[in-house]
């Protein structure tokens, strides 16, 4: 299996909107209505919405890929681009997105070391993320990863009100 890993840019939307649509339904649309689910996405992955995260410098996407097939991506936020008060000293991840047919192949491993390599580069503290209070996988993979759940907010799908768990780890 031949992994990479590239950079977003503008020119990428169309192919980051089909990833996320693609990861978004996998994941979470036996636990939620239809019209909520197609709420979400219309909102969230927009092209103009994607469009609009990809031009802020405080953001960036990375595609990774297997066999020359996209198969997820990374989303992280410093800064301002958080979508909760972290402070300066704190990367968040936003999104680790891996297709079904992918998970279980370590590349959520790889993201996330990318993330820990850009805080790096960044001088940056803690990395911290939102993970859905029900996504048991994804939860126990970031404790295995090292990361601890210090709070909690709200995440609303369509105009259903969700709790994400907030985890966070030292570098």
């Amino acid at each position: 299996m031949t992994i990479h890993i590239k950079k977003c840019a503008l020119k990428d939307s169309c192919q980051l909107q089909d990833v996320s649509y693609e990861t978004f339904k996998e994941t979470f649309k036996d636990q939620n209505s239809p019209e909520n689910m197609k709420a979400y996405l219309e909102r969230a992955f927009n092209l103009n919405q994607l469009e609009k995260e990809l031009s802020n410098i405080f953001t960036q996407f990375f595609l990774i890929y297997s066999n020359h097939e996209a198969a997820g991506y990374l989303k992280v936020n410093t800064n301002e681009a958080q979508s909760e008060e972290m402070g300066d000293e704190a990367l968040e991840i936003e999104r680790i997105y891996i297709k079904h047919k992918f998970q279980k192949h370590g590349l959520g491993k790889v993201l996330l070391n990318k993330a820990l390599e850009i805080a790096v580069e960044q001088n940056k503290k803690k990395i911290w993320l939102g993970v859905w209070e029900k996504n048991e996988n994804a939860i126990a993979f970031y404790k295995k990863m090292g990361f601890v759940q210090t709070g909690s907010h709200s995440f609303y799908m369509g105009d259903e009100e969700q709790i994400d768990i907030i985890m966070t780890t030292d570098i």
